[in-house]
Parts: C-alpha cells; sequence; structure tokens
C-alpha cells in the first residue's frame, strides 16, 4: 500500500518536483510581486493534467485568495485557502518541492500568531502537520497535531493525521485508538481508509481490502480522491499478486480519470512484474510526461538495470539523483528512498545501510524501516543483524511478501 500514509496526510486536508516552474499568467506573477505579503506562484499545469474547466477553476480560484491577500496581509482564510490549493497542486501535478514550502509558508503566519482565534489556529495546525506528514517529518508532525487536538477534541481530521503519525512512528496501538475515534467522529472515505491500512498492517489482507471497498463506496464518483482509493485497492492487490484483480482496478480509473499518472505507472508495474517489459517501458514513459514523480524514474531505472541498458541506467540516474536533491532541499526527509535505490539498482548495500540507519534513528519501531534493514543486512550476509530487525518488521504480525525473500536470505 505504497504511500498510503502521506497521500491521506494530503487527502485529510484538500479542500479543493521537475517541471519548470513558472506562473500560469504574467499578471500573476507581477501582482505577486507587489503585493505586501509573499504569495509563493501557482506553477502551471501541463496539457494532460489541466482536466478541462478544472485548471481555469483552480486559476480563478488562486487569483481570488491572492487578492484577497493584497488587500488584507491579515486574512487567514485566504492563507489557509493557498495552502489547501498549493497541498492538492503538489498531488496533481508532483511538484512537492515547489508547494509543500509553499503550503507550509502559508500555514507558518498563522500557526505562529499568537492573536489568532482557536478555530482557525486549529485548521492551519492541521494543515500544517498534514504537510510535515507530507515531508515525512513525522515527529514533527506529531507535535504540531498535539496542538490542534488540545484546542479541539471533536473532529474526525485531525484524528486522521494522529494515526498516521502512529503508524510512521510505529506506535501502531495508538494509531489504532485513533483510527477508532475518527471513524466514531465521521466514517468517510478517509477512515475508512485508514482502517483498511491499519489491517493490511497486521496482516488482515481480506478485512483491508473490505475497507477500501467500502471507502471507495463512500467517495464521490470521479473525485481524485475517490481514484486515490481504488489506487490504493489496486496497489494491494498488486503487492500480494493478483495482477489480474489489480489491472482492472487500474483500467477502470483511467476510463474515469483519463491519464491518471498513478494508474498508468501501476499499468506499467503490472506489465513489469508479469514479463512484458516493452509495454512496461512504454506505461513508465507515459507517467513520467505526465507528472515528474520520482519513483516513476526509479521504477524505469530498474527495468534499465534489467536489460542491462548501463548507458541509458547511468543517465537516469544522474536525473534522479537531482530529482532527491531537489526534494531534500525544499524539506522532503527521502531517507527511504535513497537506501531503496542503493538496494534494488545500485546494489551499493554498504550506501543503503547508510540510509536505513538514518531513518532508524528517527523511528526505530516502524516496520517498513526495520524490515528495509533486515533485508539489508541479509544480503550483506550479516543474519544476526537480520534477524532482529525482522523480529520488529514481524511484529504486527504483517504479511508483506517481501518478508519471504528476507526469511530466504537468512
Amino acid at each position: 500500500m505504497k504511500l498510503i500514509i502521506t497521500v491521506l496526510a494530503v487527502l485529510a486536508i484538500a479542500t479543493i518536483g521537475c517541471q519548470n516552474a513558472t506562473t500560469s499568467t504574467e499578471s500573476k506573477e507581477s501582482a505577486s510581486k507587489n503585493s505586501s505579503i509573499e504569495v509563493p506562484d501557482l506553477l502551471d499545469r501541463s496539457e494532460k493534467i489541466r482536466l478541462g474547466k478544472e485548471w481555469d477553476e483552480v486559476q480563478n480560484y488562486y487569483t481570488d485568495q491572492r487578492d484577497a491577500l493584497n488587500k488584507n496581509p491579515d486574512d487567514n482564510e485566504a492563507k489557509l485557502k493557498l495552502a489547501e490549493l498549493y497541498i492538492r497542486e503538489a498531488r496533481v501535478t508532483g511538484e512537492h518541492g515547489h508547494y509543500y514550502p509553499a503550503a507550509l509558508s502559508m500555514t507558518s503566519k498563522i500557526v505562529e500568531n499568537e492573536e489568532v482565534n482557536p478555530d482557525v489556529k486549529f485548521r492551519a495546525l492541521t494543515t500544517h502537520a498534514g504537510v510535515q506528514l507530507s515531508l515525512h517529518e513525522f515527529s514533527d508532525a506529531l507535535e504540531t497535531a498535539k496542538k490542534a487536538v488540545a484546542i479541539n477534541n471533536k473532529n474526525a481530521q485531525i484524528y486522521g493525521v494522529l494515526v498516521d503519525c502512529y503508524v510512521e512512528l510505529g506506535e501502531y496501538d495508538k494509531a489504532v485508538a485513533m483510527s477508532d475515534k475518527m471513524i466514531n467522529i465521521k466514517p468517510d472515505i478517509r477512515s475508512y481508509s485508514r482502517i483498511a491500512y491499519l489491517r493490511e498492517i497486521h496482516g488482515d489482507v481480506k478485512g483491508s481490502i473490505k475497507a477500501l471497498e467500502l471507502a471507495i463506496k463512500a467517495g464521490y464518483p470521479g473525485y481524485e480522491e475517490t481514484a486515490w482509493a481504488m489506487q490504493t485497492l489496486g496497489d494491494l492487490y498488486l503487492q500480494y499478486g493478483e495482477y489480474d484483480k489489480a489491472q482492472n482496478i487500474y483500467k477502470q480509473i483511467i476510463d474515469i480519470r483519463q491519464d491518471y499518472p498513478f494508474a498508468v505507472a501501476a499499468m506499467g508495474e503490472v506489465a513489469y512484474l508479469q514479463g512484458d517489459m516493452k509495454k512496461a517501458e512504454a506505461k513508465y514513459n507515459e507517467a513520467i510526461d505526465i507528472i515528474p514523480e520520482v519513483g516513476y524514474y526509479t521504477s524505469l531505472a530498474k527495468l534499465y538495470k534489467e536489460q542491462n541498458r548501463d548507458a541509458e541506467l547511468n543517465t537516469l540516474m544522474d536525473e534522479i539523483f537531482v530529482m532527491l536533491q531537489e526534494d531534500v532541499d525544499s524539506g522532503h526527509n527521502m531517507n527511504l528512498e535513497y537506501a531503496s535505490i542503493y538496494r534494488d539498482i545500485l546494489s551499493d548495500y554498504d550506501k543503503a545501510l547508510e540510509y536505513a540507519e538514518m531513518e532508524y534513528k528517527k523511528r526505530p519501531q516502524n516496520i517498513d524501516v526495520n524490515r528495509m534493514l533486515a533485508h539489508i543486512h541479509a544480503l550483506r550476509s550479516e543474519k544476526e543483524l537480520a534477524k532482529r530487525h525482522l523480529d520488529i518488521a514481524v511484529s504486527t504480525k504483517s504479511k508483506h511478501p517481501e518478508l519471504a525473500d528476507i526469511r530466504k536470505l537468512i
């Protein structure tokens, strides 16, 4: 169920990097520069993700909030609406390096203001914590979320953020408790999605599938968040080897939302796992043409490696490392992404271990981090260390397929 936590954080707070950073119109750029409060730019969308009138509506919405701040730099509602818009655009465009700092620049102005009324402060803290989750700064997100729940403990949204924080920090009992609070307040697509993830973590794959089916039914047909719930279900089937079911769901998503990049790339992953390298490569490149998501590049790199296309692999890896550094420079913790690349593509287990251990220091009880470390130590023939981390990786009774591969190595 890859990426679900950071994506759920975005879904919980959104109401509505690598391409060229240009504003959609020159007038917007000049107006922003003349504002008494710095308003980060709205980047142009590529043709494939403008989605008809949606892009016009986004630009108009941005202009309205920017103009409101031009008139009144203390307009906190406009700041919150811009933060939410930036979060949504990060998801749609893949321009995380621009939009997450942009969102934080808006919410920081509110959370640091002691005179803001409690309702606005709560919403700003919740949004701020969601962005911190997306940047993989989980401890910081937890502290921010605790400040929010101290203001309002009757809101489902903040419990969703707390679920995500506790999952990523490996405090699974607390995550379950927060999910119970969330679903009791509001049983919707977001709460069912979190129930699904927690069930999968605890080895209940069938229960996870049922919860995701409830999440999809609870969503509005055609909405992006509903497509993401469908995507998550497809990824779950894919992870546990049910390729035909996964592919069928991805096709349904594309029928509803043409050029949905996550589903396009996942179709490539199905083809890769089934040995159809030509189709896999075409789908990875198709997804890359839609948004600059680093995961699509790494999938293509794995394919190049398997086919011994060394020159193309080296060129692509240069691009990947530039993209990763841009994310790091924008405040994004990419330790596990680096560890995965060094383990799976470059077979540099020393560097993989270095990055995995940095993440382990941040969250030593997280089962994904420990599964990564167990695998790396196993590849390094360090069986005792591998077993130590494997014990933590299976502590929730997870049935993740990679666990079987690790057991074979040790």
